[in-house]
């Protein structure tokens, strides 16, 4: 039998599909929504002026528009004077485009565009890990100056091996996608709620008015993010049917729709086929087993040797499962906080899901969640962690757990400027006994220790002789997520 070997025609049709804006001058509206993530709103503006040079990498899990922003930012350009017929997207895993070199279809590229380097190509690279050495043609891309802007997205880190990283250093950009956060959500629905961010969370912190308490409607939508998530399709459309957020029946088909959606997408195709693409894993149905697992353990303390045990595998294989796991934006774990780096490493891991509805897809808990008041404050702490580690994940600072004997804190925002702590509550009502221990072991944290609940009112730390604030969790939502919009900003090089 004779192999079919594609044709230059055969590629010229991929490409003429895949960049409709070659014939129309326009982006589709269903590829390029009007409503636009943060993203989405400035990447555009990096790649119009590359300074320094360097390609942009896009990594995060699958469903929160990755591609969609990549769409936009071609609308973007193309809006600032871009000729369409210089912007060329390519869709890595497409079967035609799997078995070729990434070196083999730009060659062409750069010749039909005739590209230089004060014109280059805008090169659109959907699933760039799809593409086999992708990393040493970025790279070579970057070293021997070729004419093409890069913009590139992918669904895992999982394929950012230690040696891929170094390729990158100082050649790409990686910015964290992740599911939306309380602000953007509101950004997205044209919600007028917003807090000025300053230098540093706890300097926007300190500009919260006293006796503030947050807007009741933004329960609503919190509640939304919690049980839906922050996957901006699933989150959009009931809320531009309705004047106001939905209820009764209507929340009920959206848990059950969310489930679905997120356990084929963001759950099975990162399972079976992103984490054994990238990883050689021979076992994804081990992977699953291990997510439900940890499905059922959300908030708490990793106990590697009794999830061993209980699906039968050795700590190694655990610690390396895990982390594709993580990898692929599914999970983050929290390390205990410590003075000592060393110290750090070698104490007790407290696990979350990026999303909590990822959790409950993965665990495929149907309507459960709705009624179980327990259970609703175990995602509430998670949906407040996930906020947290996207700004972490912006600033580059690193987030932790503390626990010390029957003491504990649920998060430490560990900024070199100035360390935050925070516990997550129901209630104001609740205890700040492990607060105060944090406090009295490491002084550091005195006015600068937060309970943080619903129907609470601000309290600054210096207006309590314990140093322990209080905030209403509506508005530190808001305020970490201004924080991660201006650390995102600084991180692109755009002004704020």
């Amino acid at each position: 039998m004779v192999e079919w070997q594609p044709q230059p025609s055969d590629y010229h049709r991929v490409f003429t599909e895949q960049n409709p804006w070659w014939s129309s001058g326009t982006v589709p509206p269903a590829l390029a929504p009007g409503t636009e993530r943060s993203l989405a709103q400035v990447l555009w503006q990096r790649l119009l002026h590359n300074e320094p040079r360097r390609h942009q990498v896009i990594l995060g899990p699958r469903r929160v528009g990755k591609t969609t922003v990549l769409y936009q930012t071609v609308r973007h350009l193309i809006a600032k004077g871009v000729d369409p017929r210089r912007i060329w997207w390519l869709r890595m895993d497409h079967p035609l485009l799997l078995p070729a070199s990434l070196g083999d279809l730009v060659r062409p590229v750069l010749d039909t565009s005739r590209a230089t380097e004060e014109n280059p190509v805008f090169l659109m690279l959907d699933e760039v890990v799809y593409a086999e050495d992708w990393d040493r043609w970025l790279k070579t891309f970057y070293d021997e100056r070729w004419p093409v802007q890069i913009a590139a997205t992918s669904s895992s880190t999982a394929a950012l091996l230690k040696q891929r990283r170094e390729s990158g250093v100082g050649r790409w950009e990686e910015h964290h996608l992740l599911p939306c956060r309380l602000d953007e959500s509101c950004g997205l629905l044209r919600w007028p709620h917003a807090v000025e961010a300053s230098a540093t969370l706890d300097a926007t912190l300190a500009t919260l008015l006293a006796g503030h308490q947050a807007d009741p409607a933004l329960q609503e939508l919190r509640t939304h993010l919690l049980l839906v998530g922050g996957f901006p399709e699933l989150l959009v459309r009931p809320f531009t049917k309705a004047p106001a957020p939905p209820s009764g029946d209507d929340i009920a088909n959206q848990v059950l729709e969310s489930q679905r959606v997120l356990r084929s997408d963001a759950v099975e195709r990162a399972v079976y086929k992103d984490i054994p693409q990238a990883a050689g894993v021979d076992n994804p149905m081990m992977l699953e087993r291990l997510l439900y697992v940890l499905a059922g353990q959300v908030t708490g303390l990793l106990s590697p040797t009794n999830i061993g045990q209980q699906l039968g595998v050795q700590q190694p294989t655990f610690d390396r499962y895990l982390s594709y796991l993580e990898q692929a934006y599914l999970v983050f774990t929290l390390t205990n906080y410590s003075g000592s780096e060393s110290a750090v490493q070698r104490r007790g891991r407290k696990l979350y899901f990026v999303d909590s509805a990822v959790r409950n897809a993965a665990l495929h808990r149907g309507l459960a969640p709705l009624n179980d008041p327990v259970e609703q404050g175990t995602l509430l702490e998670n949906l407040v962690a996930a906020t947290v580690n996207t700004l972490a994940a912006h600033a580059g600072v690193r987030l932790h757990h503390w626990r010390d004997g029957d003491s504990e804190v649920d998060l430490i925002y560990d900024d070199p400027r100035q360390p935050l702590a925070f516990e997550i509550a129901s209630s104001p009502n609740h205890s700040v006994l492990g607060l105060e221990a944090l406090v009295e072991r490491n002084y550091r944290f005195h006015g600068h220790s937060y309970l943080v609940a619903p129907q609470a009112a601000v309290i600054h730390p210096a207006e309590d002789r314990r140093g322990i604030g209080m905030l209403p969790l509506d508005t530190f939502l808001l305020a970490v997520g201004a924080q991660a919009h201006r650390a995102m900003l600084a991180r692109l090089g755009v002004p704020s």
